[in-house]
């Protein structure tokens, strides 16, 4: 065997190098023929999903700020409309006010001229009470002065005269 080993040619690296340069050659042609069209398909769709993601993922972006503006404008209304109500209750509240005081004023003014009426009513029938007492009291006396009765008529005179001097 030593024989045969010595009689190989000295220059086996360089066909080695021949011999892999050529598999490889051949390896890329397969790879190129069978795979090549495979890979780029992936790395394109890989590439093409990504960039329909970015492009989602920016639409989704715009539409949550065009949501927050949306929504900042109605809360902003929101609040303009509460502020509105406020300022009718108050409003409301002020005029309600203003119209219970009036009643009231006016409740009281009629109730100070219904006492005035009626105190004016009671005093009217007290004098009138006080006028008969009166009468029958200064028909007494004056019987007792004069001794003798008076006519009604003449009585009368004379009590309205009293009256008069009593209630200036």
């Amino acid at each position: 065997m030593s024989i045969i080993l010595e009689a190989a040619p000295k220059n086996t690296g360089l066909g080695n190098i021949i011999v892999a340069s050529g598999a490889f050659i051949i390896l890329l042609i397969l790879i190129k023929k069978f795979a090549w069209g495979t890979i780029t398909k992936m790395f394109e769709e890989r590439a093409t999903k990504i960039s329909n993601d970015i492009d989602n993922a920016e639409i989704a972006r715009q539409k949550a700020e065009a949501l927050a503006a949306q929504r900042e404008t109605e809360l902003a209304g929101s609040r303009d409309e509460a502020s509105a109500i406020i300022s009718n209750a108050t409003e409301t509240a002020q005029a309600n006010k203003a119209k219970i005081a009036a009643e009231a004023a006016e409740d009281a003014a009629r109730a100070k001229q219904r006492a005035n009426e009626e105190i004016e009513q009671s005093k009217k029938e007290a004098i009138s009470g006080i006028k008969g007492d009166v009468a029958d009291i200064s028909v007494k006396i004056a019987e007792k002065l004069i001794g003798q009765s008076l006519d009604a008529k003449a009585q009368s005179s004379l009590i309205d005269s009293y009256l008069e001097k009593l209630g200036d």
